[in-house]
């Protein structure tokens, strides 16, 4: 596992939920994998009240499966759960376009502007890539004040996360970037139906990956 340090107003809940969360998508924790209560509070030097909260709202998401008196499985890739996980983003990212087209102030398109040139950046590095690819995505919900939908939306998307992490460590390209720019193109010029557009081709990408995944990390899959 990969511990980092417990963030400033980060309660203990929150800090277990966040380390198991990021090791659980940076498949640290691998599929089909064991975890217990204790071995990760030990490991965070905390009390097993705050992981036992942590691993039920984690459970709440099917990611792990809580087995009594055996501890937690860590569930396998499930395309179903995937494609779940997709239709919820793009139900709720394809409103948050539109909405950000009519409300976008220009320190919004700054911040995402910003965010864009990092992304050409650090396009080499996985971990930070993907960590910039979400930060654009938040800051959609950030704009339209829709941070509770985010919550549920990154909870429910570690299903497609997992994927989305063995892609970028695959092949990483610009696709991804031109798509962030064409969206923010589309906000600057209030253009909804662009903006939705590119968002439904940008969230389809993995269609094109998903079978070279499951192939290559057949072990990982559900069967």
């Amino acid at each position: 596992m990969i511990i980092t340090p417990k963030l400033d107003h980060e309660h203990n809940r929150e800090y277990a939920l966040r380390i198991v969360k990021e090791n659980i998508i940076n498949l640290e924790i691998k599929p089909g994998s064991l975890i217990g209560e204790q071995e990760i509070a030990s490991l965070l030097n905390l009390s097993r009240t705050p992981v036992h909260e942590a691993f039920l709202e984690l459970s709440k998401s099917k990611i792990i499966n809580i087995l009594p008196q055996k501890g937690c499985l860590v569930s396998y890739i499930d395309l179903e759960l995937i494609n779940e996980a997709r239709f919820l983003r793009r139900c709720i990212e394809a409103a948050l376009i539109e909405e950000a087209c009519d409300i976008a102030t220009p320190e919004d398109i700054l911040e995402l502007e910003e965010n864009i040139k990092l992304q050409e950046f650090y396009m080499d590095n996985s971990k930070k890539f993907m960590e910039l690819d979400n930060n654009f995505h938040k800051t959609l919900y950030r704009i339209c004040n829709k941070m509770q939908c985010h919550y549920m939306v990154t909870l429910m998307s570690m299903h497609f996360d997992r994927v989305r992490n063995l892609t970028l460590q695959e092949n990483r390209d610009d696709k991804i970037i031109k798509d962030h720019k064409a969206i923010l193109e589309a906000i600057k010029n209030k253009d909804k139906v662009a903006g939705v557009e590119t968002f439904i081709k940008h969230i389809n990408r993995f269609n094109l990956d998903w079978e070279h995944i499951a192939s290559k990390y057949d072990e990982y899959v559900a069967k």
